[in-house]
């Protein structure tokens, strides 16, 4: 994967997202693809084998959660933001969301001990000190009280208020990065008095023709 022609692919996919990314963001986010093709090799980290998909697949896709997360957590009222990322595997979107936000702290949480201890590598490696890794089960972490709760592909709605909804602050919100529009998984949500949909955002992806969308939601204060 040529530096060069990557770091302009970044640039533009930065604009399409309406971002424009600094030299030290592009560089990390191109040594974090790096290193994840290297450590992939030995320990699986990912399905996505080729650098260029991966720069497609987990790096332009996390990137396109940033200026929504940013323009939620502007109006967070709280002396310090917090996203917790759960299921979080090689650090996606966690490590993306660090890079991109470094005065948001951001936790990384996953099952298996080898993606945690990559997520720690990379935060020493990219030079990250707003990320920390946790090799746990998320559910049986006492509550966070984040200001932002995510997950990519981790597990269904329902699931992820179950096991995820704790760790979310007062007035947080869980947010579930999903392909198509899971209108059958809000459907079951619907009898809990607890959590309500909050919005949808309908995602495009640079260079990849595939559906996207984030599902916000907040506890229910209807009585």
């Amino acid at each position: 994967m040529s530096s060069k022609s990557s770091a302009e692919r970044l640039i533009k996919a930065g604009s399409a997202l309406n971002m424009t990314l600094q030299a030290t963001e592009i560089e990390k986010l191109l040594h974090y693809v790096d290193q994840l093709h290297l450590w992939n090799k030995t320990y699986n980290l990912t399905a996505v084998r080729n650098p260029d998909a991966m720069l497609v697949q987990h790096i332009f896709d996390c990137l396109s959660v940033i200026k929504p997360l940013e323009t939620y957590l502007a109006k967070v009222v709280s002396p310090q933001r917090t996203v917790l990322d759960v299921g979080s595997g090689a650090g996606l979107p966690g490590i993306v969301i660090a890079t991109m936000m470094p005065n948001t702290q951001v936790e990384c949480v996953d099952t298996v001990d080898k993606k945690a201890s990559f997520i720690r590598q990379m935060a020493g490696v990219l030079e990250l000190p707003n990320l920390i890794a946790n090799h746990a089960r998320i559910e049986q972490l006492p509550p966070k009280n984040c200001s932002v709760v995510i997950s990519r592909a981790f597990a269904s709605i329902q699931d992820f208020i179950a096991v995820a909804g704790q760790h979310v602050g007062e007035h947080g919100a869980l947010v579930a990065m999903k392909g198509l529009y899971p209108g059958e998984e809000l459907k079951q949500i619907e009898t809990n008095n607890a959590w309500a949909l909050f919005k949808t955002e309908e995602l495009k992806i640079p260079e990849l023709n595939a559906h996207r969308c984030m599902i916000w939601l907040t506890r229910n204060t209807q009585p």
